[in-house]
């Protein structure tokens, strides 16, 4: 990969932290202008596609690049999370566990399929995700959060069952 493109990358990478996602997408487009096949920028741009609300676009993206690698797990993984966007939760699951196939430590594909799971109304399911991915990284905060609200929901269940 040539030193501008990877300038480019990381400078449209940048804008994504500070939330400037119409302005990544432009630098992800020069990328793949010269570079269509650019992985790196395939998956970055659908993920700021994603955060722009453009989730068909991005869901291409996601599977343009699993069409020419089906073991990305950054690929499975963000067409996961649209799909979970899309309330297509199952299929959403799907894409967690080929993600976790290939890398059974993606602490995003378990925290995920733990939120796709509690949409589900599989409360306790999920929470089992969210343990899973604290015990891997302790500090992954969405694990944290939504580990905390599953159990409130459990409570919250168990106290209206002990109430009756």
């Amino acid at each position: 990969m040539k030193k501008e493109f990877e300038k480019m990358l990381d400078l449209a990478y940048e804008l994504c932290q500070e939330g400037q996602f119409e302005k990544a997408v432009r630098y992800y487009d020069l990328v793949l202008k010269e570079e269509p096949e650019n992985i790196v920028a395939l998956i970055d741009k659908g993920a700021a596609l994603q955060n722009l609300g453009n989730l068909k676009e991005a869901l291409y993206l996601f599977q343009t690049v699993l069409k020419k690698n089906p073991k990305n797990v950054d690929a499975l993984v963000n067409k996961g999370s649209v799909l979970h966007t899309l309330e297509k939760y199952s299929d959403a699951i799907v894409c967690y566990d080929q993600a976790l196939k290939f890398d059974e430590k993606c602490t995003m594909a378990i925290a995920y399929k733990g939120l796709s799971l509690g949409e589900l109304g599989k409360v306790q399911d999920a929470l089992k995700y969210f343990k899973k991915a604290l015990s891997i990284d302790k500090d992954y905060d969405l694990a944290a959060i939504s580990k905390k609200t599953a159990q409130n929901i459990l409570k919250s269940i168990l106290e209206k069952k002990n109430l009756s």
